[in-house]
């Protein structure tokens, strides 16, 4: 009996014309089968190797979230519902997002001192000096203010806290500040402005009571507006930076929410506020710090020379304006994201109705520091700011009985003393 290597020997050298195709069919077809299979497992062992990784990667970023999450647990919990607790006859049990950031704070404080029941929030992000909002933050544990470390993205933190504490109020500050910064890194503005608002919103209407709600919007959404003074029912259509434009983003968003949910809403345009333990990336912040460093400070000038003029507030004013609209805020009419009517909604202008032009502050912290300027006059580059702010605040004194006090000459006085002895008169503390 032949063997099948001899068989194949007696098989035509010319292909076709005589073959024993049954078998040759068969080795194809085994190759081929064997060719396939070959891949398949390839690919079986590629898919389960990928799903593994990915299987892994998601066990070590859910890891990550765990372990660096700094809330929960029983003793979080007694914290949160301790520094809730309202002491005072008709009081207010407030959540206060941003609460170690510069307005956030002495809101904070101003609260805390009446004897309503605040929480705070705030994720202590490096914007600027991260110690200056520890430092804060110390401040607000001397008067018995728990702040929860944790973002505003955080739908779960959220829904804990609505769980824990029956909050009447929520004072949202927490947002990504600062005009020019925002040509540097656009999405942490939409992160925060835009995303993280929405989910505080989404949180509030879900709640059962759903709480009234304050926040802060800004006079930069007056944008290229030339009428002064700025009034509410002015234009704001036309921002000129992408801070402006998330600010006025999240009051057409704040608005939706009071128009399908009931939401009690009142928004807060601030006029460059000022004052104590104020933000490093401001002005007359770093005007301040340059002048004592012997450093040179550049103040813009606009269109044809035309030195900026803003309405600085002092920041005692503006806390006097958060607070009486937390006081004049009617209920929200929905729960568990239901409306049952026409819910309160208010825009106001928190400003001090008197400019000042940007040389004339730089001659008063001059005065007060006892230190000549070396200034850099340049033109205004082309990054959002705008030449002029100036407030009507007619509404706000209607109806919150809205009075600002503090001048520049006094408030940045009380600042400078502030950061002498914060610093040091010869500041040696490093500022970043």
């Amino acid at each position: 009996m032949r063997s099948l290597a001899e068989e194949e020997l007696l098989l035509p050298s010319t292909p076709g014309k005589f073959k024993d195709k049954s078998r040759t069919m068969h080795r194809q077809f085994h190759r081929c089968f064997t060719s396939t299979s070959t891949m398949f497992l390839w690919a079986l062992f590629l898919v389960a190797l990928t799903a593994a990784y990915l299987s892994f990667q998601s066990f070590v970023d859910s890891g990550s979230r765990f372990f660096s999450t700094a809330w929960g647990g029983a003793h979080w919990e007694h914290q949160v519902r301790s520094s809730a607790k309202i002491q005072r006859q008709n009081g207010f049990s407030v959540l206060v997002t941003g609460a170690a950031g510069f307005v956030g704070s002495h809101v904070s404080i101003a609260l805390k001192k009446r004897g309503d029941g605040v929480v705070g929030l705030d994720n202590f992000n490096n914007y600027y000096d991260p110690s200056l909002k520890m430092a804060r933050r110390s401040l607000l544990d001397s008067h018995k203010i728990f702040i929860v470390e944790g973002d505003v993205n955080d739908a779960r933190l959220f829904a804990k806290l609505f769980e824990i504490v029956r909050f009447t109020h929520v004072m949202h500050l927490a947002a990504q500040a600062g005009v020019r910064y925002a040509m540097e890194n656009p999405l942490s503005y939409v992160h925060s402005n835009i995303a993280g608002l929405v989910t505080l919103l989404e949180a509030c209407k879900n709640s059962d009571p759903q709480p009234a709600i304050v926040w802060a919007s800004s006079s930069s959404v007056y944008g290229l507006n030339e009428k002064v003074p700025f009034s509410e029912s002015d234009r704001t259509d036309r921002p000129a930076s992408l801070y402006a434009a998330t600010k006025k983003a999240g009051e057409e968003i704040t608005h939706t929410y009071n128009h399908i949910y009931g939401l009690s809403i009142t928004g807060l345009r601030f006029f460059t506020v000022y004052g104590p333990w104020g933000r490093p990336d401001m002005a007359y912040f770093s005007f301040t710090r340059n002048i004592l460093q012997g450093k040179p400070i550049t103040v813009y000038r606009g269109k044809d020379r035309v030195d900026l003029a803003r309405d600085f507030t002092y920041i005692d004013d503006i806390v006097k304006g958060c607070v009486a609209s937390l006081d004049t805020a009617k209920k929200s009419t929905g729960s568990g994201g239901k409306k049952r009517g026409p819910a309160q909604y208010r825009i106001f202008n928190l400003g001090n109705t008197s400019p000042v032009t940007v040389p004339l502050m730089v001659e008063i912290l001059e005065k007060h520091l006892k230190v000549k300027a070396k200034k850099h006059m340049v033109d205004m580059p082309g990054n959002g700011d705008v030449p002029f702010t100036h407030a009507n605040i007619s509404s706000a004194q209607k109806e919150l009985g809205y009075k600002p006090v503090t001048d520049l000459q006094t408030g940045l006085k009380k600042f400078v003393k502030w950061y002498q002895s914060y610093y040091g008169h010869n500041h040696r503390k490093s500022l970043k």
